[in-house]
């Protein structure tokens, strides 16, 4: 890594970020910004026009610093199409519905998950369901696009270079085999597999700003943008920077708006024996390789539960009430059952409820960080997950939640380490594999109380709410 700064871009689906960092890994400013779904004839889309006006004027903001490069980071279910050189329309949102009948037809295509690694999920979380119904919305646009993830279309608004990139293609798009390293044969057959822009690495430099870009921000045209990855993979990129994790058999949960569990195992596994209805799933890293994953949205979930900003149950001073409430909670059997989130996480069909809801702020906020660590400990249960589990992002720091799961996993050293900027740090370890975090992990210590009674009655709970459901 030379001596210049390196900016990275890392645009989520609720936050847009912008930080720049120094050669040594330090990071010097960040900005960010809350993304708004744009509607678009009545469906919603991702608002890429305006997440770059934002975009150019934060890198201007970097105009008298010496950078050298630009690395983009993006969430995993975007697809953009490109036509004479500009975006065709706004991408779709994955959380727009898509329509029962397409879905179906859609799903009649799909490849075996055995194949993919993909599961089948609502809305336009493969994205290859997203090409389906833009094959249908937008036809003779969509027989010429050239098509992009989402991170990568970040690379392309700055250097006018299309690619693509595997760390993307290969998140339960249903177009990527991660076995075979290749488009899946759905991707074939549809055709998009001939339409998605050459596939770079993660770390490939595509080119340098376009001039309109580095007049625009006043950065030198000579800034290197690299084709970039995706954000849950960008954070086990940083994980594996420390030693404890490294190559060893570990697992990172990235928490967010989504609760993504990714095993990297010591030894290769089966991963066709992940259980594609419980949104398991295999993602790709950098290097091409398997990595079985479980999802549930839990970020939205307690954002949900506590209708309040998600940072309730994680900001600093909050943090001895909240484990403070935590024996009321046990002793009265306070619970929440899955899901809150319909179609989604290892309860998928499960029904949400309350059991003995407190009237208590505190007691319902430590609830809900009982909630998202049974549910978590479950999902993590399913793809193998032991010995090392280190959580990352925004709920890194809620303790309950923590201390929660290193009590339910006693044979697992859970740590924690920074909680704001793993997947940045990780999109700078591209440019330099040696690069090591600042600090070091911190090992969580379980809760004071015993979850074992607690958790066996959530199962029996969560057990007969299914009966009744299915009933």
């Amino acid at each position: 890594m030379d001596s210049g700064a390196t900016i990275v871009i890392d645009l989520g689906k609720t936050l847009s970020k912008v930080s720049l960092w120094d050669a040594g890994g330090h990071m010097l400013d960040r900005q960010v910004r809350a993304n708004i779904p744009l509607e678009v004839g009545g469906i919603r889309r991702l608002d890429a026009p305006a997440i770059g006006a934002w975009l150019l004027d934060t890198l201007g903001r970097f105009a008298d610093v010496p950078v050298s490069r630009i690395v983009p980071v993006g969430h995993g279910a975007g697809v953009c199409a490109l036509i004479d050189g500009a975006l065709a329309f706004p991408p779709l949102d994955y959380e727009q519905p898509v329509p029962e009948a397409v879905l179906a037809g859609y799903r009649a295509q799909r490849d075996p998950f055995a194949q993919t690694g993909s599961p089948a999920l609502p809305d336009g979380l493969n994205f290859g369901s997203q090409l389906y119904w833009l094959d249908q919305l937008h036809p003779d646009t969509m027989a010429r696009a050239t098509l992009l993830p989402w991170a990568q279309y970040w690379a392309w608004f700055l250097t006018g270079t299309a690619v693509s990139e595997v760390t993307s293609l290969g998140c339960h798009s249903d177009l990527w085999c991660p076995q075979d390293a290749d488009f899946s044969p759905m991707a074939e057959r549809r055709g998009w597999a001939s339409r998605f822009a050459p596939i770079k690495r993660a770390g490939d430099v595509v080119g340098t700003l376009r001039p309109e870009i580095a007049a625009a921000t006043g950065l030198s045209p000579d800034v290197q943008v690299l084709a970039g990855l995706h954000d849950s993979n960008a954070a086990l990129l940083a994980a594996r920077g420390f030693a404890e994790i490294a190559d060893n058999e570990a697992t990172v949960l990235s928490t967010g708006t989504w609760f993504i569990g990714m095993r990297l195992p010591a030894t290769p596994v089966d991963t066709t024996a992940l259980p594609e209805a419980r949104d398991c799933l295999v993602n790709v890293d950098v290097h091409g390789r398997a990595v079985p994953s479980a999802r549930f949205m839990g970020g939205r979930e307690i954002e949900t539960l506590i209708e309040i900003d998600t940072r309730r149950v994680d900001i600093k001073p909050d943090q001895p009430a909240l484990l403070a409430a935590v024996p009321e909670v046990l002793g009265r059997g306070r619970m929440i059952l899955p899901t809150l989130m319909r179609g989604f996480g290892p309860f998928a069909q499960g029904r949400f409820g309350w059991i003995n809801r407190p009237e208590d702020w505190f007691e319902r906020r430590a609830a809900a960080c009982l909630y998202a660590a049974l549910v978590a400990d479950t999902a993590l249960d399913l793809i193998g997950a032991s010995d090392r589990l280190l959580v990352e992002g925004r709920f890194a720091e809620a303790e309950v939640f923590v201390r929660a799961l290193a009590s339910l996993r006693p044979d697992t050293a859970v740590y924690t380490a920074n909680a704001h900027n793993d997947v940045s740090f990780g999109a700078l370890r591209l440019i330099d594999p040696t690069l090591t975090p600042q600090g070091q992990l911190v090992r969580v210590q379980p809760l004071d109380a015993d979850l074992s009674s607690y958790r066996n009655r959530w199962q029996a709970e969560v057990a007969a709410s299914a009966e009744r459901t299915a009933a």
